[in-house]
């Protein structure tokens, strides 16, 4: 991935001198796919005015698959996907067909593909999916022994002022589904979230949280539970959804490999929606 630091002018002005031997078509394609990022956001448009200081990164063209799901590391033990949101990660009773793994088992018959972890429905982001049992047995216990990086990237309701701390409770699921957070600790399991603000507007603050626990609804029941819900999230508390989704990324996960041991990090940029909040 290419990047140069460069300050006012626009994103395709910016790619011309990072890339003086293409084309203008070629530039303004590699921004319609998507590869391009400012400051770790995708940008889609040529007219984008690149700050000073701002960072501008070009990527490799980007395998996609069916469902519009991003490859965005392969080899023969494991997948690691950038998933859209509104896809399903597994099968559940009411849908068993429109789902990340359904997607992974047809395009990579005959090959088997096995459940790591999940993301719910409505967030987008990177998951990994392994290859063979070994891979998967191992993967799950890096997950178990929260032996792996993950970033997530959550514009929640209100002005936070508290800069970072952590959020630690115990959640426990109802038969309903719907998570609740306690502090009995024979009732819920152990979840530890730790968030930072990154700006915050007089409506809204973008956080980048990073989980030392895994738990169902996590994020967005912590933040609920600190009285900012994540945009969107009606579910949880959240009183509208301006951009009609979860505002809620999986931005990054960072792991050693099961059976190489070398490290794997993953990163999938910002929706760009998620910038027209203000």
């Amino acid at each position: 991935m290419k990047q140069i630091n460069l300050k006012n002018m626009t994103l395709l002005e910016s790619l011309a001198l990072l890339s003086p031997n293409s084309s203008k078509n070629s530039l303004r394609s590699w921004i319609k796919e998507g590869r391009v990022q400012v400051d770790g956001r995708m940008v889609k448009q040529p007219n984008f005015i690149v700050a000073e200081g701002q960072l501008v990164l070009v990527g490799q063209r980007k395998k996609f698959i069916q469902e519009g799901i991003e490859i965005l590391y392969e080899d023969s033990d494991l997948v690691v996907i950038d998933k859209p949101s509104g896809l399903l990660s597994v099968s559940a009773a009411y849908e068993k067909v429109d789902t990340a793994h359904a997607v992974l088992k047809n395009h990579f018959h005959p090959r088997r593909v096995f459940i790591v972890h999940r993301l719910d429905q409505e967030t987008s982001g990177v998951m990994v999916f392994a290859f063979n049992e070994k891979s998967c047995t191992e993967l799950k216990k890096l997950f178990a022994a929260h032996d792996i990086e993950r970033e997530y990237v959550a514009v929640v309701e209100g002005k936070m002022t508290q800069g970072q701390g952590t959020w630690e409770s115990f959640l426990y699921e109802d038969k309903n589904y719907y998570v609740h957070q306690t502090e009995d600790s024979e009732l819920g399991e152990k979840a530890i979230t730790h968030f930072k603000i990154k700006k915050a507007s007089r409506k809204y603050s973008w956080l980048l949280l990073k989980l030392e626990t895994g738990k169902k609804n996590q994020i967005r029941v912590h933040c609920q539970t600190a009285g900012f819900p994540v945009v969107g999230d009606k579910k949880y508390g959240a009183q509208s959804s301006p951009i009609k989704r979860l505002c809620l990324h999986a931005k990054l996960l960072a792991f050693h490999h099961p059976i190489s041991k070398k490290k794997i990090k993953c990163e999938s940029a910002i929706p760009d929606e998620f910038f027209k909040l203000k």
